[in-house]
């Protein structure tokens, strides 16, 4: 009586505690504080897997590998299958003994229960043949009963904090996307965010350019294997990484219908993604859907005040924004930029003559021509009227000159509709530092370029001098 009263005391503190870890410390100090066993492990299922996991030990008995032990396999694994107390009295003789260490004589495996439905096993190896009598079997399957109890207790409270947590994230995520519109520091704090509240180790968001492609656009974690993103998933599709252990759930943003790209979360070694995860993570994603959809139509809205309505190339207040970043950051890196003012020869003609329609389909298609013989990193801007605007960044007066002769050219040999003679264009060339250290006297020294150029007799290029002037760089041979 005085055992039953002790492990019944024993079962009390138990029960006392939510904490998953201390509920298996109590469970392993009593067994071994009172039944003074050589070792004892604490195997859970893991229910995606059918395998049963050494959560807690102790002792000098080697615990199964980190493969666990499958379901209906040894002594612990047939224990689980047949729902019962599953004794051999000597392991060396009993077939079904799968244990690594050589010191156990005996065994004893009680599956954990909680409503017919086994959540581990608890598993008792003594040095000594023979050691467990039907006393002890009876009282540690009584004692396993009430740790099963314990154990989804903390279980259950360990899920509702996990649960609690995630909504607390989700929240959080949602009130973020709407006070920020930078999606690229969006997509950064999500990736950083998600694995402090979910049981995600890697983030990955992949977002579709213009051509309907998967970009990586953000990424947090390190990935061992990895998302081959051509290969076509279905939406919510989640698998395990051969090897890894680690699950992958991919789920698609979509916004208003438009599939605007992926998130790729993968879980930690040994764990599963539960039913409630993936509802959270999903949640997650419709967030970040809209998010970027938000974010995208803000970005247009940006880029529409930054363009010219005509043409489509950027506006003036773009040029002086862009001109004075290359400027400032010419002075801190070297390098030097250059500017191109460029103005239509005789575009008043082609107004008066043909109409100021056909002038805009002039104008559209000269800046067509620009923008086919510039490179990405250069910005062709409408000025104002007939005259355009272009800056080279990490450029020099040479080289800049010989580009923006490059471009008289294109012009000069392009064939205009309806347009009964050559369009030709007069343009400016000058430089930071050599004609200036002020986003002014660089257009400045530009434009007086650009005007010495159209009182030289026009289609053709000048390069400004240091002293604000202009000195002939290029012209026509017609």
């Amino acid at each position: 009586m005085q055992r039953v009263a002790i492990l019944y005391d024993a079962s009390q503190a138990v029960l006392s505690t939510f904490a998953l870890d201390e509920v298996l410390n109590q469970v392993l100090e009593i067994v071994r504080d009172y039944f003074h066993l050589q070792s004892c492990s604490i195997l859970l299922l893991d229910e995606s897997t059918q395998v049963l996991r050494v959560r807690a030990h102790f002792g000098d008995g080697v615990p199964p590998g980190e493969d666990g032990v499958p379901f209906g396999q040894g002594i612990v694994g047939t224990a689980a299958k047949a729902r019962r107390p599953i004794y051999s009295p000597d392991v060396t003789s009993d077939p079904r003994y799968t244990g690594k260490s050589k010191g156990t004589r005996s065994q004893l495996a009680i599956p954990l229960m909680v409503r017919d439905e086994v959540v581990g096993v608890l598993d008792c190896q003594s040095s000594r043949p023979d050691y467990f009598d039907d006393e002890t079997v009876d009282l540690l399957t009584l004692f396993a009963a009430q740790s099963s109890i314990g154990l989804q207790n903390a279980k259950l409270y360990s899920m509702l904090q996990r649960r609690a947590a995630q909504l607390e994230a989700i929240n959080a995520i949602a009130k973020r996307t709407t006070v920020e519109l930078d999606l690229k520091e969006l997509l950064d704090r999500l990736c950083v965010q998600l694995p402090t509240s979910f049981p995600v180790g890697q983030v990955s968001i992949y977002l579709r350019d213009e051509e309907g492609d998967l970009i990586l656009r953000s990424e947090k974690g390190t990935l061992v294997g990895g998302l081959k993103v051509g290969d076509a998933l279905p939406d919510g599709y989640v698998h395990t990484q051969p090897g890894e252990g680690r699950e992958e759930v991919c789920l698609p943003l979509v916004s208003f219908g438009e599939d605007l790209g992926l998130m790729v979360c993968v879980g930690t070694p040994g764990e599963t993604f539960l039913p409630n995860d993936i509802q959270a993570l999903e949640s997650v994603a419709d967030i970040l859907a809209t998010a970027t959809q938000n974010a995208r139509y803000v970005d247009r809205v940006r880029q529409l005040a930054l363009r010219d309505g005509l043409t489509g190339v950027f506006n003036r207040r773009h040029f002086e924004q862009k001109l004075m970043e290359e400027v400032t950051r010419a002075a801190r890196y070297g390098g030097g930029v250059s500017v191109l003012m460029i103005d239509l020869d005789r575009f008043k003609n082609i107004n008066d003559e043909f109409g100021h329609m056909l002038g805009d389909d002039v104008l559209r298609a000269v800046s067509n021509i620009f923008l086919r013989h510039l490179r990405k990193v250069d910005v062709v801007c409408r000025y104002g009227g007939e005259e355009f605007a272009v800056i080279l960044p990490a450029t020099q007066g040479g080289s800049a000159a010989a580009v923006a002769d490059k471009l008289r050219r294109a012009v000069a040999s392009a064939q205009f509709a309806c347009v009964s003679f050559p369009v030709t264009v007069s343009i400016g060339v000058s430089e930071f530092p050599a004609n200036g250290i002020t986003r002014d006297d660089i257009v400045r020294a530009a434009d007086a370029a650009l005007y010495q150029a159209k009182e030289s007799g026009r289609n053709r290029v000048c390069l400004a001098s240091s002293n604000y002037g202009s000195e002939r760089a290029a012209a026509p041979n017609a």
